[in-house]
C-alpha cells in the first residue's frame, strides 16, 4: 500500500511540476505587436506577414494595429499595445516626422521598437533597429537607369511620381536620384508626391506630368503603384515603351507589366524580408542577443529578361507572400 501511495505521490508531483512548467512558458511567451501605417496598402500587409511568420518561428504570439495614416492614432496605438501587455513592436511609420514622440513614450515603457520600411526623424536614437531599403544607394541606381531610359528615347527629361517627401527613405531616394540626374546629363522637371498611394493618384499625376511636360521621355516611379499608374497612363497615350518607366518596390502587377514591357525595371524592396529582420532584432533586445541597429538592405534591379531566373525568385519570396 506504501509502495502505491508513493507511487501516487510521485505521479502527483510530476504532473505539478508539468503544470508549472507550462505556466512558466506560458509567461516567457512573448507578445510582439505590428503597427502599420496603414493596411490599404499591399507593402504594409506583406510587412505584417514577414512579422507575423518570424514571430511563429520565434515562439512570439502576434498582434496587429493600424494607425490610418494618423499620427495621433500611431500614438494612440503604441499606448493601447504596451497597456495590453506587449512586449516588443514592430513599425511602418505614419511617417518619420511622427517618430519623436512615439520613440520617447516607447523607451520610458522599456518596450523594444523596431522600423521597417520607413526609419526614424533623423536624428532620433532610441530605437532598437531600423530595418529599411538602402534608398540612397537605390535612388542612385534607379536614377541612373531611367536618365538611360530616357536618352534611348531621344531625350534627357524626366518625371517623378514620389512618396511623400516627410519620409526619410524618400528624401533619401530623391537626394541619390538628384546626384544621379546630374551626373548622367539628364533634367527632372517635375516630382509629385503621393497623400493616397494609389493607382488612381498615380494615373492623375501621371496624367497631369505628361499634359504639362509633353517631352518628358521617362518616369521615375518611387514605389509600386506609380509603376502601374504610369504604365496605365501610356498605355491610354499610345506611348507604351516610347516612354520608359523604372519603379521601386515590387509587386505580382508590376512584375506583369514587366514581362509585358510596360514597364522597364522593378527596384525590389524586401518589404516580408523587413518585418522578418525587424522582429528577429526585437526578439534579439528581449533575449540579450545581438541586436543590428540599422540595416539597410539592397533593392536589386531586375529586368525583364532575368526575371525567371533563380536569382530573381529569391529575391522575389522576401518581397510579398506566396499566395500573391
Amino acid at each position: 500500500m506504501r509502495k502505491k501511495l508513493n507511487g501516487w505521490l510521485a505521479m502527483a508531483a510530476g504532473a505539478a511540476l508539468a503544470a508549472l512548467s507550462s505556466v512558466s512558458h506560458a509567461e516567457d511567451r512573448k507578445t510582439v505587436a505590428y503597427l502599420a501605417p496603414s493596411l490599404d496598402i499591399s507593402y504594409w500587409q506583406w510587412v505584417g506577414f514577414g512579422v507575423k511568420q518570424k514571430a511563429q518561428e520565434l515562439g512570439m504570439d502576434y498582434v496587429e494595429f493600424t494607425s490610418e495614416n494618423s499620427p495621433a492614432k500611431q500614438m494612440d496605438n503604441a499606448r493601447t499595445a504596451v497597456t495590453k501587455g506587449v512586449d516588443a513592436i514592430v513599425i511602418g511609420p505614419v511617417s518619420s516626422t511622427s517618430t519623436p514622440p512615439l520613440l520617447a513614450y516607447l523607451k520610458s515603457q522599456n518596450i523594444p521598437i523596431a522600423f521597417a520600411g520607413i526609419g526614424p526623424q533623423p536624428g532620433q536614437t532610441d530605437y532598437t533597429s531600423s530595418v529599411t531599403a538602402n534608398n540612397y544607394e537605390t535612388g542612385k541606381a534607379q536614377g541612373s537607369f531611367v536618365c538611360a531610359l530616357a536618352k534611348e528615347r531621344g531625350g534627357n527629361k524626366v518625371g517623378m511620381l514620389s512618396l511623400p517627401q516627410d519620409r526619410e527613405n524618400a528624401q533619401k531616394y530623391l537626394k541619390g536620384a538628384q546626384e544621379a540626374f546630374a551626373a548622367d546629363g539628364c533634367e527632372l522637371v517635375q516630382m509629385l508626391e503621393t497623400r493616397g498611394l494609389t493607382v488612381n493618384e498615380a494615373v492623375t499625376q501621371a496624367n497631369d506630368m505628361l499634359t504639362a511636360h509633353p517631352d518628358i521621355k521617362a518616369i521615375y516611379g518611387m514605389y509600386d503603384e506609380a509603376g502601374t499608374g504610369a504604365a496605365k497612363v501610356l498605355e491610354t497615350r499610345g506611348l507604351t515603351g516610347k516612354i520608359g518607366i523604372a519603379v521601386a518596390d515590387g509587386s505580382p502587377t508590376t512584375i506583369a507589366l514587366l514581362k509585358a514591357t510596360a514597364i522597364q525595371g522593378i527596384f525590389f524592396q524586401e518589404a516580408v524580408g523587413q518585418g522578418i529582420d525587424g522582429t528577429l532584432q526585437v526578439f534579439n533586445a528581449l533575449t540579450n542577443a545581438p541586436v543590428e541597429k540599422d540595416l539597410a538592405l539592397v533593392m536589386p534591379l531586375v529586368t525583364a529578361d532575368k526575371i525567371d531566373t533563380a536569382e530573381a525568385k529569391a529575391v522575389i519570396a522576401r518581397v510579398f507572400p506566396p499566395s500573391n
